[in-house]
């Protein structure tokens, strides 16, 4: 499987419309009615709660000005409109004040270099909203070359998983009068040719997998019923996703299908003119790419082939054709160290650029293919610090490609490089505050079990080390996820504009150092990313950068299991938590929504399993005759990926045992807890506030 398939299926951009849980069985968990996600008594709890919490903290000028200042960001014309090339354009998505859902637009590589480029409208959402009376989120486009006149636009009902497809006329503007529809479901369309496509959705009862994703992919054609497609495969019920994509690089077109076992587990067929499926038959843990006549592996486990043994995390090459008829020759275009890991590659026309992190800090090298093997030689241009990405404008077309940079305290730059060459900056975001008076750096904690955990650190460049900073720790810690350093307006105005401390854990769970540093926190070994998570936490009040009554830890949906363990875990470490789109009943997580796809991470509660995963269940781990830090618990309705039950059933838990919380759900937003601009400026709003009412008071005795 692809990293861009892997990184949809994490970001969940392809998913289904489960709005229930199973039927409850209240003896086992009397708050296990809240898992009704849109029943009537269900949303009259989380009104309540959501009035008590903006009655709390919403309502002094304070937090209006904090809000506005994080809207001011989130709806700035200032933000880089990063671009895609199709055709002979360059498209954009962009939301503001003005467009609150958002506009798709385009225009012309000219234009574009201009600081105020002219856009040229082609969908605008908010007007589509009107017309239709729905409130449709962007989920992507997908546009037929090489004419590129018809376009696949998936759409979502208030931020959603599941979204629907409905075909668009790029020239005309406009739906196409009988065109593919696909219904609401997880799932998509992608093109074969402009009269055929695969589609992968719910087609009724069986046709998903456990998780709730497409289990069967079809070759549907233009003018016939949906329900006559033909099937191109079948998976099975607990495969996590099923779907096919038609590779139609010139001069190389192939079709494959991709079977997604669990995370990190999955096949790749190539489908045959006669419509028989030929496996690439590599390990299944390999990421696989093809580009042109090349098939790329990156190895997720040592792997022993042809008379050799090649590393995990290593990057292999081949000859594609060469493969299938099974020749097991490669070339290593990277081997991991102890300190480095591969980030990401990206193809252009007649290079390979590596993006490699060096603890956790990225450097850039060209690769070229050439008759006696691959040359080797450095990124012409690219910066010495900071958390760089590369793109390619058109890999079938040029050498081109975009080249950002950011960290903390910089903001983003948009440049345009040809490999080789000087990159030519052409968009920078704005200064949303004075980071001049800051400091980025990092530091290493020791882990219980001895291990090195690196962290980054935001601070004043005058902090007193006196243990009295409101200092903020984020982290997530999963799914081989790297957390590097991004600009951030909303956080610099509303956290260290005032004088807060921010840090970024690199815990183990994430992929800093690549797989096997994921691998260390797997299933029984979870509690590792706990241990790393408080190792950060104690080096930092150690270092009387903050202290107990002052450090407080957020993190989102992995990361708001992580932030859970620190509550229910180490609830003497911190001063206040805030937990969002979290899983925290890990006793039900597979039986909710997109869950079952997770366990290959976290493991299978209905088996013997258990017996390890309660041991991070902070529904289970909650004691109520225990003392807990202040928590602030932030979900959304509309998540159909980490149901919202698990946020409501612990923060129910937790109420009525009289402990500190403070509750909202958001009643749109999918599982970015946000909608629009709006939304997100006040779900933020909420977290920064509740931390800095409870960490820069004056250390008062803990309970």
């Amino acid at each position: 499987m692809s990293r861009l398939a892997q990184a949809c299926l994490v970001a969940g951009l392809a998913a289904a419309g489960v709005a229930h849980a199973q039927e409850p069985n209240m003896a086992d968990d009397p708050y296990q009615w809240l898992e009704d996600v849109t029943g009537e008594r269900q949303l009259a709890w989380v009104r309540a709660q959501n009035a008590r919490t903006d009655a709390a903290l919403a309502s002094t000028p304070e937090f209006k000005a904090m809000e506005a200042g994080i809207r001011e960001v989130l709806d700035s014309d200032a933000k880089i409109p990063g671009v895609q090339k199709i055709g002979g354009y360059y498209y954009n998505f962009w939301k503001d004040r003005n467009h609150e859902r958002g506009v798709w637009r385009r225009t012309t590589l000219e234009e574009y270099r201009k600081p105020n480029p002219a856009w040229e409208t082609i969908l605008d959402l908010d007007a589509l909203n009107k017309a239709e009376g729905e409130n449709w989120v962007w989920h992507g486009a997908d546009c037929l070359r090489p004419a590129y006149e018809r376009c696949l636009i998936a759409l979502s009902r208030g931020g959603a998983d599941a979204d629907v497809t409905r075909e668009f006329d790029l020239e005309r503007k406009a739906w196409v009068e009988g065109g593919f529809f696909r219904p609401e479901a997880k799932g998509g369309l992608n093109w074969i040719d402009q009269d055929t496509v695969y589609v992968y959705t719910d087609f009724g009862d069986g046709s998903t997998t456990e998780s709730g994703y497409p289990r069967i992919v079809k070759r549907w054609k233009r003018g016939t019923p949906l329900e006559s497609a033909e099937v191109v495969y079948e998976g099975k019920d607990d495969d996590m996703y099923i779907a096919a994509f038609h590779d139609d690089t010139p001069g190389f077109e192939r079709d494959f299908v991709s079977r997604t076992i669990a995370f990190y587990n999955d096949e790749l067929y190539l489908v045959g003119k006669d419509g028989k499926l030929a496996k690439v038959d590599a390990p299944n843990s390999a990421n696989k790419g093809v580009k042109r006549q090349w098939l790329t592996l990156e190895l997720r486990e040592p792997w022993s082939v042809g008379g050799r043994t090649y590393a995990a995390g290593s990057l292999l090459a081949a000859n594609f054709d060469e493969f299938m008829a099974g020749k097991r020759e490669f070339e290593v275009l990277f081997e991991p160290t102890e300190r480095s890991s591969l980030a990401s590659f990206a193809w252009t026309r007649s290079h390979l650029v590596l993006n490699v992190l060096e603890d956790v800090k990225n450097r850039l090298h060209v690769l070229t293919p050439a008759a006696g093997g691959w040359k080797r030689s450095e990124f012409v241009g690219a910066p010495a610090f900071g958390t760089l990405a590369v793109g390619a404008v058109d890999s079938d077309e040029s050498d081109a490609v975009w080249l950002t940079a950011t960290d903390y305290l910089t903001p983003t730059t948009l440049s345009l490089a040809a490999i080789g060459q000087q990159p030519e900056q052409l968009k920078s975001m704005p200064s949303f505050f004075d980071s001049s008076k800051h400091a980025i750096e990092q530091h290493f904690a020791t882990s219980k079990d001895g291990t090195r955990v690196p962290y980054f650190l935001v601070r004043p460049k005058d902090l007193k080390l006196d243990g009295k900073a409101p200092t903020l720790l984020y982290g997530y810690g999963g799914f081989e996820i790297s957390l590097t350093p991004s600009y951030s307006g909303g956080l610099g105005r509303a956290w260290l504009s005032r004088g807060g401390v921010y840090a970024v854990a690199n815990i183990r769970g994430g992929g800093e150092y690549g797989p096997r540093w994921h691998q260390a926190a797997l299933k029984q070994n979870r509690h590792k990313a706990y241990e790393d998570m408080a190792a950060v936490a104690q080096d930092l009040v150690k270092r009387k950068i903050t202290s107990p009554q002052h450090l407080g830890v957020q993190g989102g949906s992995n990361g708001g299991l992580l932030t859970g363990n620190m509550l229910t875990q180490y609830p003497e470490l911190f001063g206040a938590v805030v937990v969002q789109v979290p899983l925290l009943d890990m006793k039900r997580y597979n039986k909710l929504l997109a869950g079952a796809s997770w366990m290959a991470e976290y493991g299978n509660p209905d088996t013997s399993d258990w017996e390890f995963i309660r041991t991070f269940s902070p529904y289970h781990l909650f004691d109520p005759a225990k003392e807990y830090p202040p928590v602030i618990f932030l979900t959304s309705t509309r998540d159909d990926r980490v149901h919202p039950g698990h946020a409501r059933k612990m923060a129910a838990k937790m109420i009525d045992a009289g402990k500190d919380v403070t509750y909202y759900e958001n009643i749109e937003g999918g599982h970015g807890g946000a909608a629009n601009n709006a939304q997100a400026a006040h779900m933020s709003a909420l977290a920064y506030a509740f931390l800095w009412q409870r960490l820069s008071q004056p250390a008062k005795a803990k309970k």
